[in-house]
């Protein structure tokens, strides 16, 4: 489906999704499709066909980006609140009393995405709007990035990576469409002002971490090609990503710089 269909049918879908009749279900239900199957509960039961559309609209787009399919179907899993996400990230990352901060509301590996239920961004979380169509649709296409990243990398998590934070949240970002015009401008705008990052590790932090980490994916897709790009989807280290690329650290950093200052 066009993106520009869905974009239409979003706002189009939800009122009329709103006043719909909620089945009767307790506890975890499943719906299979294609490709994935949808985890909900009865809070959500009346949003699936939108939380269908989304997540259809999320793989095509990262199959094309790709121009791979995913190796396997994935559960997508559709939280009814916070308080239900940060249980499954507690257990999952063996860590009983992580709270997750408001801007959180979804995450990605290789078996399952996990995200608070999109219709209840404007009250369970901070940043992010369900009505904002066009960025709940990449947000739930970055997600779905991670599935497909993990799907080909050694550490199917990522929790055995090292070093390449940058690269696994840099590669959603840009794959997704999240590198726009404010992120772009922000960046060139810490080069200018020698404020950008001496080294990838601190890419990942503050508030220009993903605009930094997505431009960087994008110069190395525009710089080494779209091939050498994808080859580095199974590393899990920057020493095999430098030695594919034949280059290293401060040589990368010096060409983003002047990619970025060139773009318009």
């Amino acid at each position: 489906m066009k993106k520009t269909i869905l974009l239409f049918l979003i706002p189009a879908l939800f009122p009329l999704l709103l006043k719909g009749q909620t089945a009767q279900i307790t506890g975890w239900q499943k719906e299979k499709h294609k490709g994935f199957t949808l985890m909900y509960t009865s809070s959500d039961s009346e949003y699936l066909p939108l939380y269908e559309m989304l997540t259809i609209q999320g793989i095509e787009s990262v199959s094309t980006f790709f121009g791979l399919p995913f190796l396997k179907e994935a559960t997508i899993c559709v939280h009814p609140g916070r308080r239900s996400l940060d249980s499954t990230w507690q257990r999952d990352w063996s860590m009983p009393e992580f709270t997750s901060e408001c801007w959180m509301v979804a995450s990605g590996t290789a078996e399952r995405m996990d995200m608070i239920s999109p219709v209840r961004w404007e009250t369970e979380a901070c940043e992010h709007r369900f009505a904002d169509s066009l960025k709940t649709v990449q947000l739930i296409t970055h997600e779905l990035v991670h599935v497909f990243h993990g799907q080909r990398n050694v550490s199917p998590d990522f929790s055995n990576t090292a070093g390449i934070d940058w690269l696994i949240e840099g590669l959603a970002t840009y794959a997704s469409g999240q590198c726009d015009g404010e992120r772009m401008s922000a960046v060139k705008k810490a080069i200018a002002e020698n404020a950008a990052p001496g080294n990838l590790d601190s890419f990942w932090k503050g508030n220009l971490k993903y605009g930094l980490s997505g431009s960087m994916v994008m110069y190395i897709d525009k710089t080494f090609g779209h091939e050498k790009l994808i080859s580095l989807l199974p590393y899990a280290t920057k020493a095999e990503v430098f030695s594919l690329l034949g280059t290293n650290e401060q040589e990368l950093l010096e060409g983003w710089k002047i990619f970025m200052q060139n773009q318009k």
